[in-house]
């Protein structure tokens, strides 16, 4: 069965290392416990756009990966164009990450290969780890014994951090960058920025760029500027 290519990469910043567990602390352990190679089908995870779910797909692959096994992320969103056959050949990896499973469901042709998919890859000893807005519960599957399959893993609903959770991973990921973020900086980012994760870590990859083409440490002032669009050489 020929393998089509998946024209994805993995962040390098999408790694345990640099993902704040806080409330998520049992599903991230358990995730990397199926990177180390424990037994089982796998997982699910489910919660909000912001609440980590690709960071930690994209981790736990990763981790499969540095530990000398193959893995592989498959975003449905950006999949989907490709169709169905898209899914096939790739039972034979050692782990399997499958974001935004929801847009798929409820196509019957979608749900066959993912149905087929999952036989293969827990036949052969792979898992599983797919994710979704919605719980398991919450989706509506043409196929009716794919919900049971795909659900036969530990289920874990993600939490989106409180203000202090944020804070404190900004500055983890700005620690990961090598970005020195005083607390004054951060709590002028709460106030002004939108509190999901991944508005705060795009503008964070801004600033890391600018501060380092201006020499300029992550100040206050310099931080709003570039967050008002003027001059990064306004002080």
């Amino acid at each position: 069965m020929r393998q089509l290519p998946l024209p994805i990469e993995l962040k390098d910043s999408a790694i345990f290392k640099t993902f704040l567990a806080g409330p998520n602390a049992v599903a991230v352990a358990h995730l990397q416990a199926v990177a180390a190679g424990a037994d089982g089908p796998g997982g699910w995870l489910w919660g909000p756009a912001s609440s980590g779910k690709s960071h930690l797909l994209q981790a736990v692959c990763a981790a499969t990966g540095d530990a000398g096994k193959l893995a592989a992320y498959i975003p449905m969103e950006q999949m989907r164009p490709f169709g169905p056959e898209v899914l096939e050949g790739w039972d034979e990896q050692r782990l399997l990450a499958i974001d935004d499973l929801d847009r798929v469901a409820g196509d019957s042709e979608w749900e066959t290969a993912l149905f087929n998919l999952y036989n293969g890859l827990i036949d052969r000893g792979g898992a599983l780890i797919v994710a979704t807005e919605r719980g398991p519960s919450g989706i509506e599957f043409d196929l009716p014994d794919l919900r049971s399959r795909l659900s036969a893993g530990a289920v874990f609903q993600l939490v989106e951090l409180d203000e202090a959770g944020i804070a404190a991973a900004l500055r983890l990921r700005a620690q990961h960058r090598g970005l020195e973020l005083p607390d004054e900086t951060i709590q002028y980012l709460l106030r002004r920025v939108p509190r999901d994760m991944e508005s705060m870590y795009g503008l964070l990859e801004r600033l890391d760029v600018e501060s380092l083409a201006e020499q300029r440490k992550l100040t206050v002032p310099f931080v709003r500027s570039i967050i008002a669009g003027g001059s990064s050489q306004c002080r």
